[in-house]
């Protein structure tokens, strides 16, 4: 499931051989194709460093707090909360014979992964991320 990469509903806009430039294989796949990496084996499932936060491999915009992570036991990075609600898209995903909600990057349209309603009080959310799509920047590098 591609999407258009200069959508001109996103602020940070990128020509597809820019995007294939700036992101290696696997980011480019998850990022502006929408593919999924397999549980437990992104950077990110088991990292637990809670002074920093999470930035959007595309665009470098913080989407997520180190202080929203929790271990939801599915293999990705998971988050009760976005940082800014107005940081993340929500958009009605269909495919593969469910009906979830994808998440992407409001300011370049890089997929993220999805966000349910099983998550832990106070939001109820579970913002269940690919590690490919984000990295993390101890609070150091976040001025």
């Amino acid at each position: 499931m591609s999407h258009d990469h200069d959508d001109p509903r996103y602020p940070v806009r990128k020509t597809d051989a820019e995007w294939r430039e700036q992101l290696n294989p696997t980011q480019y796949a998850i990022a502006r194709q929408a593919a999924t990496e397999r549980a437990f084996t992104g950077q990110y499932w088991d990292h637990w460093d809670s002074n920093g936060h999470y930035r959007c491999v595309g665009c470098q915009t913080v989407l997520f707090s180190a202080d929203s992570k929790f271990d939801a036991g599915c293999g990705w990075p998971s988050y009760w909360q976005a940082v800014d609600d107005g940081r993340i898209e929500r958009i009605e995903d269909r495919s593969h014979g469910m009906v979830r909600v994808e998440v992407r990057c409001a300011r370049c349209g890089s997929h993220l992964g999805h966000v349910f309603d099983d998550g832990p009080e106070p939001t109820g959310e579970r913002f269940c991320i690919n590690s490919a799509a984000i990295h993390f920047a101890p609070d150091d590098q976040n001025t």
